[in-house]
């Protein structure tokens, strides 16, 4: 029983892992724009999404260090949807509307 509670353990160090790099990334994919792109692109402003990734990213951090019964499982389900949202959202559109990027690069 004493191995199902390790391994369960690490699996969710694993994943908490995981969805911190997701949130990471996220957060410095949108500190490192301009307050314009996300005008240009239509979404919402660079402080709401570095708000939101920000949160999301400090979340993750708190999960992964106090993983195991105290792991705040709910709170970081939303915080790597929130910046799953961002990666596969606002950034195609960001980079649609500089001109660069698309479904098959600069072509």
């Amino acid at each position: 029983m004493a191995l199902v509670l390790i391994l369960q353990n690490l699996i969710y160090l694993v994943l908490g892992i995981v969805a911190l790099v997701i949130e990471l990334w996220a957060f410095a994919d949108c500190a490192r724009r301009k307050p314009a792109d996300f005008e240009r692109a239509y979404k919402r402003t660079k402080g709401f999404w570095m708000g939101l990734t920000g949160g999301a990213a400090a979340v993750g951090l708190l999960s992964v260090l106090l993983f195991g019964p105290l792991a705040l499982l709910l709170f970081e389900l939303a915080a790597v949807v929130a910046a799953s949202v961002y990666l596969a959202d606002v950034r195609p559109a960001l980079n649609e509307s500089k001109g660069r990027g698309g479904a098959y690069g600069s072509w």
